[in-house]
């Protein structure tokens, strides 16, 4: 292979290094959302998966009951055919990025390749997803799905600079950190994927459940990149070119100003929580992220005026000043 260096790789593969962790800091949060303690699962995730899945099996039971009763109409069909449908669409979902995506490798993507090695490092993932860039069309997305055994994360091809580099380096390791933690998570497996499947039926119930989940892949996000959280927040609320006029911070102040029926209706009828609401979430490490209740506003130490507090420095990523505002209300 032309370029081919023992010492180094194949072209486009910098020197590895093994990857090994950052050691845990001295001062650990107790709930499971510091930047390297083992990520935490929201607290309303497994209540909401109990009660979706009751109810998707009550749905079946039903569904059972009109055939035994000869009442089978559309509905009913689509019951009965809800583990073949899963299987087919996870299937075709794989399948397409199989003949369609371009599968990062040591010589493909390289960047994103060692970020997802080292996200399922930081998990204790005993195997690694595979990973494929995808055309968007200029939509800055990534998901995550599996089938059979295998797992996969897909990242769309406008995170990427041209040459294959991260635009942001941090926020894709967020945003793969965040990916790679569904199915860390469980979240991809497809019998949950069965028992969720009265999800689209359930706009609120079902709804909530899934925010939740998105709540959960944000905290391994941020475990695998705290660095990296605002940025891509950022790029979600202005996009990849303007992402650096976004202030994170000003977005995190108005999610407790913000108010009325229709933010809340807007915020339960949402998959992914809110980004005022997000952006809150991953800026207050000392609580859980809000599922209806509007965030409550940060609470510097006492004696400690509001919006202009104790400067830290900033970590890298955060791209606006050299300092930012690190509020934590009391633990609840």
């Amino acid at each position: 292979m032309t370029g081919w260096n023992p010492q180094v790789g194949p072209p486009g593969w910098a020197p590895q290094q093994p990857y090994s962790p950052p050691p845990p800091p001295v001062v650990q949060q107790t709930r499971g959302l510091s930047p390297y303690g083992m990520p935490a699962r929201h607290s309303w995730e497994i209540p909401m998966l109990v009660l979706v899945v009751t109810l998707t099996v009550l749905g079946y039971l039903f569904a059972i009951l009109m055939v035994a009763l000869g009442e089978i109409n559309q509905y009913v069909g689509l019951f009965l055919g809800a583990p073949l449908l899963v299987w087919i669409g996870r299937g075709t979902t794989y399948a397409t990025m199989r003949v369609n995506g371009v599968k990062m490798s040591p010589t493909q993507f390289p960047e994103g390749y060692r970020m997802v090695q080292e996200a399922a490092a930081r998990y204790g993932m005993k195997k690694v997803p595979d990973a494929y860039v995808l055309l968007g069309n200029g939509q800055i997305n990534a998901f995550a799905s599996g089938h059979g055994y295998r797992r996969f994360v897909v990242v769309y091809a406008d995170l990427f600079e041209i040459g294959g580099a991260a635009r942001q380096p941090d926020a894709l390791a967020f945003i793969i950190g965040h990916e790679v933690g569904h199915i860390a998570a469980g979240h991809v497996s497809y019998w949950r994927q069965l028992g969720m499947f009265l999800v689209p039926f359930l706009p609120i119930v079902g709804n909530t459940l899934i925010r939740a989940q998105e709540y959960t892949a944000d905290n391994h996000g941020f475990c695998n990149r705290p660095n990296g959280a605002a940025t891509a927040m950022q790029t979600l609320a202005g996009g990849k070119y303007l992402n650096s006029l976004v202030g994170f911070h000003e977005m995190a102040d108005r999610a407790p100003r913000e108010k009325g029926f229709f933010v809340w209706l807007v915020n339960a009828m949402a998959t992914h929580p809110v980004l005022t609401w997000r952006m809150s979430a991953l800026r207050d490490r000392s609580r859980h992220g809000r599922m209806f209740l509007r965030p409550a506003p940060p609470q510097p130490p006492a004696g400690v005026p509001p919006y202009g507090a104790y400067p830290q420095p900033m970590p890298s990523g955060y791209g606006e000043t050299t300092t930012y505002y690190d509020y934590r209300g009391p633990a609840s």
